[in-house]
């Protein structure tokens, strides 16, 4: 198991795609390991006064233990990795979103007199249910069957095609900058939601529904992570083999 120098250069998506588990750690510090994982250690504590020592000591900490072994993502094929991401985790938001909305349309129309932030968490998952839907097909349509077709290309010894897109950057841009607005959604339905903690005269509902929330953000950001910090760079790398 890897032990970490008191390096505050290495971003902190390397951490989380060696490890996954000191996703955990940049958690509790509040710091976003998936759409931000291209900043360092010494950025992040810079700009949330954290003492890097005391974060470098956490980080060690996980990944010196033996508990509960994480998945190591990077040593999968990319062919392997991308149906698993859309096997798991565009299925998984493609269950949820339903169910979601059907809950938040009852708290706004219940508790929203009371609870009027209702409407704006509403409003702000409805808009990242629609993104995250055309985005995925995006994803499952164009960007993974080419990702699939360099990896049996590499295997076969022959030439690719370039695609209509040009480069396997051009799509990979769009996605992450689709990846950055809406962990940023995600970010104030945090704000608003207390953090996920529902308020003293929640409902059965109302408290199912936060947790489901959480739920849905804890899975974004590792479908978010799995993409931003191993498939994209390493589909960028593969390509770069063919030219």
């Amino acid at each position: 198991m890897e032990t970490l120098q008191k390096d505050t250069t290495k971003q902190i998506g390397s951490y989380v795609a060696n490890d996954y588990r000191t996703a955990a750690v940049f958690s509790k510090y509040g710091i976003d390991f998936c759409c931000k994982g291209h900043r360092t250690i010494q950025e992040v504590c810079e700009k949330k006064d954290i003492d890097s020592n005391v974060l470098l000591d956490d980080l060690n900490a996980i990944m010196t233990s033996h508990s509960g072994e994480s998945i190591d993502y990077k040593s999968w094929p990319l062919d392997l990795l991308a149906d698993y991401i859309e096997k798991k985790h565009h299925r998984y938001v493609e269950e949820k979103i339903p169910v979601l909305k059907q809950f938040l349309a009852k708290l706004c129309k219940v508790h929203g007199s009371r609870h009027p932030e209702l409407f704006e968490i509403n409003e702000l998952f409805t808009a990242s249910a629609g993104e995250l839907a055309a985005h995925m097909k995006k994803e499952e349509l164009i960007l993974f069957p080419f990702v699939k077709k360099m990896v049996k290309a590499t295997m076969s010894g022959q030439p690719i095609k370039v695609p209509g897109f040009g480069t396997v950057e051009n799509p990979i841009a769009t996605m992450m900058e689709e990846h950055d607005n809406e962990g940023e959604r995600f970010r104030k339905i945090a704000e608003l939601t207390n953090n996920y903690n529902p308020p003293a005269d929640a409902c059965n509902t109302y408290r199912v529904t936060f947790a489901m929330l959480n739920e849905f953000e804890q899975d974004l950001h590792l479908h978010i992570h799995l993409e931003n910090n191993i498939l994209f760079p390493e589909a960028t790398k593969l390509e770069g083999r063919f030219s």
